[in-house]
């Protein structure tokens, strides 16, 4: 499912205009975007899950073309985890 997929099916459940929603769907990714690069904020939608930032250790890594070894530094990645509901609703329960 796309993004555009999403923005028609609520605006044939909800009667509202294609443009006002994905305005609408724009607006709540890029607060989601905005929240998470502060690193001060994570978001919490009950009943459907959170959006999170992970610490990634600092490690070493090796480029093998040249044989060297490189630091690759401590940094966040986004994740995604389901509240219960979400997941039991997806798993089948």
């Amino acid at each position: 499912m796309t993004k555009q997929d999403i923005v028609i099916s609520i605006a044939h459940k909800t009667g509202i205009d294609r443009q006002t929603v994905l305005n609408t769907v724009e607006a709540f990714m890029e607060t989601i975007k905005d929240a998470l690069s502060t690193e001060q904020e994570n978001v919490y939608l009950r009943g459907f899950g959170s959006f999170i930032l992970k610490k990634r250790a600092q490690k070493t890594a090796r480029n093998i073309t040249k044989n060297t070894t490189m630091l690759i530094p401590e940094h966040n990645i986004p994740a995604f985890k389901p509240a219960k509901v979400f997941f039991d609703a997806v798993k089948g329960e």
